[in-house]
């Protein structure tokens, strides 16, 4: 059976840094965003003993402690989040959208090769899913080289 959230619980969302609440979603029914490689704490009203996320390749949760779940954004695309109580019983569906980072992320286009760099205040190679093989296999070696130097 599915609930509403705002029939089971009063959801609020908080931005990892901050914490600071935001309206349900529930009413509307829009999805929960989160941006790709980034996570996102969930805080509820409810104990939450599991959770399951419906494409795990698109995202996943984990409980920080029962009523702070974290979300993590994976891969692009749309998938749900349930939420269960200590009896098994529902107390949350809802969507979940892992979209891209809009801000400070300039993708370069030559021919059909994409590649992406995080620009904030200057630019640098990332990696993101959709960039050329070439290139992402030059920046994760990079980065390789990288960590390899500080062990």
């Amino acid at each position: 059976m599915r609930l509403s959230l705002a029939a089971a619980l009063a959801f609020s969302l908080s931005l990892a840094a901050s914490l600071a609440p935001m309206p349900a979603l529930a009413n509307d029914g829009a999805a929960i965003n989160v941006n790709v490689n980034m996570a996102r704490v969930l805080r509820i009203n409810a104990s939450a003993a599991t959770v399951i996320i419906g494409n795990p390749g698109i995202a996943d949760v984990t409980i920080q402690d029962p009523q702070t779940l974290v979300l993590t954004g994976k891969s692009f695309g749309q998938t749900n989040l349930i939420v269960l109580d200590s009896n098994g019983n529902p107390i949350a569906d809802t969507m979940i959208e892992v979209v891209q980072m809009q801000a400070g992320v300039v993708t370069v286009y030559q021919g059909q090769a994409r590649t992406s760099l995080a620009c904030a205040p200057v630019c640098q190679s990332m990696l993101m899913m959709g960039d050329d093989m070439d290139y992402s296999g030059r920046v994760l070696a990079s980065s390789k080289l990288m960590q390899q130097m500080v062990e």
